[in-house]
């Protein structure tokens, strides 16, 4: 995720957490969550909604349009009675609160839903059932292979210049350590600059990276490439430093990749805490030695589905206007925030359209994606199945940056289409949710936007 994006700040910097500092911001942001009830779903829901009851064709990616752009905020106009309809319903109405308390049953009754485990299987099954209950249509599951990571036992140890316990969570997909374990030397860098201006030095070491945090999108790069890049130089481990402004002492997990041509290590991220006191050590000339335990096993690809939902468009059913969110979690918190909000935020849109006993012109389709946290798994699949009616899906869109008190919509598309959304955004004055964003940006959705549909 990016945090660049003012709509909602990302929270995946701070949800990638070990259970302590889990449970401490769970409380805060959901305490949050609960006093600014605006905030959790509107900007999204009624977006998804207007953009198919009244957007029309109008948002083509072949720049084309089928009405005068005078003629189209015409047709929003109509909708202000039901834009506020809807605005009442969620944030005054039998759905105040709804999608929190869904949420928050969910994850106190499931769990951590890391890709491959049994705890996804029954994530999986149990909003099955509850978009049945809900009285959507088309709910059904669509089957997807997904990757099987566990991370066994781990933990690190300064062993010079003191003793010291080191607080690690393993990166999604790492090897293991040796039974034995490792112990090495030390080398702390700042940049992926100085370790390459360093390489010789990095032979037979463990690499510890002490980046500055700058944004989740632009500072991510190193827990993704940290090992790769360590152990093109000789490394026989890395820590990364947590994509965080602080932790804690509670390292944050995520995923990393490994390349086909270079040499696997393990790896790992280590609180901001930890990384600095080495960074000090080291400026110091001191040396440093840890010893490291990894117990990672991988195994082969799991069967996972992506969860769908839909209601039926009145005058265009085979045109698809997409909102999601996933349900797949790291296996180290709930992921109440990453994405359990969002993909409960995409089920409420769908819901309080329905309760309000409206009908789309265009369907309105939920999809609950599986294996987001491996690289967008079941997004990818779900777009290989799907890239041969591209032509039908008129926006795609995805909530995974945390669910915090909206401003606005992020959107990728032609300057015709954003015109066409900043007249929609205007239905929500009344909750002052209006401003329209230069970028959107989403792992579960990116496949459709790089083909140049709206997202």
């Amino acid at each position: 995720m990016s945090q660049g994006m003012t709509p909602m700040c990302s929270l995946r910097s701070i949800q990638k957490t070990s259970s302590r500092e889990q449970k401490f911001w769970q409380v805060r942001q959901c305490h949050l969550w609960k006093k600014n009830k605006k905030m959790k779903y509107l900007f999204l829901l009624f977006l998804m909604n207007l953009l198919h009851q009244h957007a029309g064709k109008s948002l083509r990616r072949d720049g084309s349009s089928l009405k005068s752009f005078e003629g189209i905020k015409n047709e929003m106009a109509v909708y202000t009675n039901i834009a506020k309809a809807i605005i009442d319903l969620a944030v005054h109405g039998k759905a105040q609160n709804r999608s929190y308390e869904r949420l928050a049953v969910f994850a106190d009754t499931i769990g951590p839903r890391l890709s491959g485990s049994k705890n996804l299987e029954a994530a999986i099954k149990y909003m099955f059932s509850a978009l049945q209950k809900d009285g959507l249509e088309n709910v059904h599951l669509e089957p997807v292979k997904v990757p099987h990571w566990e991370r066994g036992e781990e933990f690190a140890v300064m062993l010079e210049p003191r003793n010291h316990s080191i607080a690690i969570l393993g990166l999604g997909n790492s090897i293991a350590t040796p039974p034995q374990g490792i112990t090495a030397e030390v080398m702390v860098v700042a940049s992926f600059d100085e370790l390459h201006k360093r390489a010789q030095e990095a032979k037979g070491k463990i690499v510890v990276y002490n980046e500055p945090f700058i944004s989740y999108g632009e500072t991510v790069q190193y827990r993704v490439r940290g090992a790769v890049e360590a152990a093109k130089v000789g490394a026989v481990a890395s820590l990364i430093r947590s994509i965080a402004s602080f932790s804690i002492h509670s390292p944050h997990t995520g995923g990393q990749s490994y390349q086909p041509d270079v040499p696997r290590i393990p790896t790992a991220c280590i609180s901001v805490e930890d990384a600095e006191m080495m960074s000090r050590m080291s400026l110091r000339g001191t040396k440093i030695v840890v010893h490291l335990k990894m117990g990672a096993k991988t195994y082969p690809d799991s069967l996972s589905f992506n969860t769908v939902a839909e209601i039926v468009g009145s005058k265009y059913p085979e045109q698809v206007v997409l909102v999601s969110g996933h349900l797949d979690s790291w296996d180290v918190g709930q992921g109440a925030m990453d994405d359990g909000g969002g993909a409960f935020i995409s089920w409420e849109a769908l819901s309080l359209i329905k309760d309000l006993g409206l009908r789309p012109k265009r369907t309105l389709r939920l999809v609950l994606w599986t294996g987001e946290e491996q690289g967008g798994v079941g997004a990818r699949q779900y777009y290989e199945l799907h890239k041969e009616n591209i032509s039908k899906f008129d926006i795609v869109m995805e909530s995974d940056e945390g669910t915090f008190r909206p401003s606005g919509l992020g959107f990728a598309g032609s300057a015709e289409a954003r015109d066409i959304v900043r007249e929609i955004m205007t239905l929500l004055q009344p909750i002052n949710v209006t401003d329209v964003y230069d970028t959107a940006e989403g792992t579960d959705i990116a496949y459709w936007m790089r083909d140049g549909v709206p997202g």
